[in-house]
This record gives structure tokens, C-alpha cells and sequence, in this order.
């Protein structure tokens, strides 16, 4: 009797936790198939190779805007509501969103140190594209943590998500990819630095999945923190640009490519 109880409980043992080691194993796949399809979207800039250079030139400064349009966007129409849907409009959001942008004024400001003026304007415009990929960067790296929280919760849930950043990545990738090139970047350094940017997103999935109780914590204070960075290479560092060229023509395709960039934001809404 004792013998067929204890061979009972050891079977219920010894298969929860092989199932449990199986959902731990699919997670930990999926989540990384999912990241680098990620990471691989910023490649999307790859199909600028088959445009003229001439052609790309009178796009930069609207891929500027609709990059700023999409930073805009992000900020105020996903990760703020995000942190304040789960803990409120605190003081906490208002400080680590005034973080970001001073943290980022502060790297501008490094990035600037050495006698910046008196530096070519192609070097001036480079610092740009450094802020970019910074913004990018820390951007990427919250969608690794979304991705793999979301798989955590379940696999359709993950799934999901993986989806919506698609879709969120995309617009923002082309924009930047832009911007790279308005910097002074060639179209394969600014594909290859946009890759590695992108590739953040694999470092914070793979955070998540090894400490997800350390790290339940982080969200809360990355999210106004990104959007304080955004908000403030979106406001100080991209638009500014758009003031270089102030023809009628020109002014109103800069417009209209920071409201496109903000409303694509607003659409992915639809998805989340």
C-alpha cells in the first residue's frame, strides 16, 4: 500500500515537473525566435539600397519628422499610459521621465564637448545619429522585456505582443534608418548600427527570462525613463532639424510626417 502511494505521488512529482520544465523550455524558445525576428525588422532599411541616392536626399528630412512623430507617439501613447495604467500617475512617473530627458541632455552635451562648433556640419549631424541609436537602443531593449514578460504569462499572450512590436518597429525603423542617413552614414553602416541597436531587444529577453523576479520592478521606472529620452530626441535633437529647410513646400511635408508618425502610433493602438 505504502509502496503504490509513494509510486503515486512520485509519478504527480515527476510529471508536473517535466511539464514544467517543457513550458519553461518553450517560453525560452519562443521568446528567442521572437526577439531576433525582431532585431531583423531594423534590417527593413535594406530596401533603400535599390533607391538613388538622389531620391533618398529628398526624403531625409520627412523620414526626420516621421521619426520624431513616431518618438512623440510612443512617449505619450504607449509608455506613459502604460507605467500610469499600472501604478498611477505618481511623482515617481514625473521624475524618471525628467531622468530620461536630462540624462539624454547630458550625453548631447558629451557627445557636443569638444569644441563642437567648431567641428564640420557633417560631424555636427553625426551626434545625431548617436542619440538615435541610444533612444533605440534603450527602446529595443524594452520590447525583449515585453516580449518575454508577455510569454510568461503565455505563449498566445507572447505571441501577441511579438506581433504589436512588429508592427510598432517597422514605421520607427524606416525613420530612423533615415535619420542615420541625414547623420552622415553610409547605407550599410547605418543598416549595420541600426542592427545592433535592434539587437538590445535579445540582452532585455534574456534578462527577463533568467531574473523575472528581480526584475518584475523595472518596467515601472524604464518606461517613464525611455519616454523622457524620446520626448527630448524627438523635441531638442530631431525637429530643430526640420527648421533647416522652411520653404512652404517642405514645411508642410515636415508637418505632416511628425502628425503621420504620431497617428501610425495611435493605429497600433488597435493592435495592442
Amino acid at each position: 500500500m505504502d509502496y503504490f502511494y509513494l509510486s503515486y505521488i512520485f509519478n504527480i512529482i515527476f510529471i508536473n515537473s517535466s511539464n514544467a520544465i517543457l513550458v519553461m523550455a518553450l517560453e525560452f524558445v519562443y521568446t528567442l525566435l521572437s526577439v531576433i525576428l525582431v532585431s531583423v525588422v531594423s534590417l527593413v532599411g535594406i530596401f533603400t539600397l535599390i533607391i538613388s541616392e538622389a531620391k533618398i536626399h529628398k526624403i531625409l528630412l520627412v523620414l526626420v519628422g516621421l521619426a520624431a512623430g513616431t518618438l512623440l507617439g510612443d512617449a505619450f501613447i504607449h509608455l506613459l499610459p502604460e507605467v500610469v495604467e499600472k501604478s498611477g500617475f505618481t511623482l515617481s512617473v514625473s521624475l524618471w521621465a525628467l531622468a530620461g530627458i536630462f540624462v539624454f541632455f547630458i550625453l548631447e552635451k558629451g557627445i557636443h564637448a569638444h569644441h563642437y562648433h567648431n567641428l564640420p556640419v557633417k560631424e555636427q549631424k553625426r551626434s545625431i545619429g548617436g542619440l538615435i541609436l541610444l533612444g533605440d537602443g534603450l527602446h529595443n531593449f524594452l520590447d525583449g522585456l515585453a516580449i518575454a514578460g508577455s510569454y510568461l504569462v503565455s505563449i498566445p499572450i507572447g505571441i501577441a505582443t511579438t506581433i504589436a512590436v512588429i508592427l510598432h518597429e517597422i514605421p520607427q525603423e524606416v525613420a530612423d534608418f533615415g535619420v542615420l542617413l541625414h547623420a552622415g552614414f553610409t547605407k550599410w553602416k547605418a543598416l549595420g548600427y541600426n542592427f545592433i541597436s535592434a539587437a538590445t531587444a535579445v540582452l532585455g529577453a534574456l534578462i527577463m527570462l533568467l531574473l523575472p523576479k528581480q526584475m518584475e520592478f523595472l518596467p515601472q521606472y524604464i518606461l517613464p525613463f525611455a519616454a523622457g529620452g524620446f520626448i527630448y530626441i524627438a523635441g531638442a535633437t530631431l525637429i530643430p532639424e526640420l527648421h533647416h529647410e522652411c520653404g512652404w513646400e517642405e514645411s508642410l511635408s515636415h508637418i505632416l510626417a511628425v502628425l503621420l508618425g504620431i497617428g501610425i502610433m495611435a493605429l497600433l493602438l488597435l493592435v495592442e
